[in-house]
């Protein structure tokens, strides 16, 4: 019998007479190829990826503000791009009420990670709706209403586009002009044709109202009109109420569908009442509409990827099948949503102490960035900066459409180290009291030897 080891020597030449077979063979076949004979040198260069095609693509207008930023070496940089509170030391803010629900969530032995339905978290569902709609709200109450949990803002339009795209009878969708950069590219490869609206004058630096009534009342009857729901990103600038309604009866009466896009509920006013109230005032007619909610600003979820989307509609079994197509564009695409951000919604939302306590968190937040709006016109005011800047305290919402052209926007870039977006978006959130003279004093030079 042979020993153990010569059995184990054997078995190891075996393995490498095998190993040199294959090296020789594989080197043999890229001659005869004509590719380079090394077996570990892989591709040489570029040339030969079968992704050389590839352009290298253009940075987010908006993302590409603070890679640009991240990268200024200099003291006194300031980011006023990206859409996220700071506070007035201009750090990241994770609300006290989020801090509490999270060590709920914790401590609770109960919870598991298991998958969450398509739909998302139920509990999570209904409360997102009755905080928009209103706990009294009709259509809640008559079961017309179906809400699934999205991935935040973007992938609760991302659905309902996609919703829209396969069961609507029309699929041309207007967005205002100017809008979020993210809306035209949403919908477009949601399968939606997009066109726009009148919104913003540049030269009262406010709502373009005759020229919103007249592209809508020329829509074709059935079309899809996005609507910000409040804060209107990015120009922070609102219709009225009294518009609201014109708008609403001009909608109804040519059969328009409206989609909200509610990214700031309670962050813009400090209210959520009075922040829901347009979208209320479009349920409570009877009629159909969408809802993209997103819970990044008002709870400063922004990681956590929260939101939803609703659909009412007209009776309970149209939303019972509305719900049954919306499982079908959620499931290919990202087949049940996360778990932890909803569940500390639904934790605060549901407790009565905590939601109390969000709602004055929130309205803390929406008073500094209305402050800082006052202190910025104020600066702006005391060095005589050409030009009527009142704007910037009617505006409302994390931003400011500022009025600034793309010369003095990089003007203020180059010379003071001011990072913002082209158009001239800054936002409110990313400002402090230290911070407000360096950003007068940039505009007033922009202004004054950029005009």
């Amino acid at each position: 019998m042979e020993h153990k080891c010569d059995i184990s020597y054997v078995a190891s030449r075996r393995l490498s007479t095998l190993a040199r077979h294959l090296e020789v063979s594989t080197i043999e076949a890229c001659k005869n190829e004509g590719l380079n004979a090394s077996i570990t040198s892989g591709f040489d260069g570029n040339s030969n990826s079968v992704f050389a095609h590839v352009v290298k693509a253009p940075e987010d207008p908006i993302l590409g503000v603070t890679v640009a930023y991240n990268k200024d070496p200099s003291p006194v940089k300031l980011n006023l791009g990206v859409g996220a509170y700071r506070t007035e030391e201009g750090k990241p803010l994770v609300l006290n009420v989020v801090r509490q629900a999270e060590q709920q969530l914790i401590t609770d032995r109960s919870r598991v990670k298991e998958y969450l339905p398509i739909t998302g978290l139920a509990e999570f569902n209904k409360l997102s709706a009755k905080l928009m709609f209103g706990a009294d709200s009709p259509a809640i109450r008559e079961n017309r209403v179906t809400t699934v949990q999205c991935l935040s803002g973007t992938g609760s339009l991302r659905v309902g586009g996609e919703f829209l795209a396969k069961h609507y009878h029309e699929r041309t969708i207007y967005i205002p002009q100017p809008t979020w950069g993210n809306h035209p590219k949403i919908f477009t490869l949601a399968g939606l044709s997009v066109k726009t609206y009148r919104y913003y004058d540049p030269t009262t630096r406010g709502l373009h109202f005759s020229g919103l009534l007249e592209d809508l009342g020329s829509a074709p009857s059935g079309a899809i009109v996005l609507l910000h729901a409040c804060a209107h990103n990015p120009t922070g600038v609102d219709p009225t109420i009294q518009q609201w309604e014109n708008i609403r009866q001009l909608m109804r009466s040519k059969g328009l569908l409206p989609f909200f896009d509610s990214a700031y509920q309670g962050f813009a006013s400090g209210s959520l009442d009075t922040d829901a109230q347009p979208v209320r005032m479009f349920v409570a007619d009877g009629g159909e509409c969408l809802l993209a909610q997103s819970y990044a600003k008002n709870m400063g979820l922004y990681g956590e990827r929260v939101g939803a989307l609703s659909i009412v509609c007209k009776t309970a079994d149209v939303a019972n099948r509305v719900e049954s197509q919306l499982k079908l564009v959620v499931r290919p695409m990202f087949s049940s949503p996360p778990i932890h951000g909803a569940s500390i919604v639904a934790t605060i939302l549901r407790d009565r102490n905590l939601f109390d306590e969000w709602t004055v968190e929130l309205k803390a937040m929406a008073d500094r960035i209305i402050s800082m709006r006052q202190k910025l016109f104020d600066a702006l005011r005391a060095r005589g900066t050409p030009g009527d800047w009142s704007h910037i305290i009617k505006q409302i919402g994390m931003f400011t459409f500022t009025g600034l052209n793309k010369e003095q926007v990089a003007f203020m870039t180059n010379e003071y180290h001011i990072y913002m977006t082209s158009d001239g978006r800054i936002s409110m959130a990313g400002l402090s009291s230290k911070t407000i003279p360096h950003l007068a004093d940039a505009i007033h030079a922009a202004v004054t030897r950029m005009s």
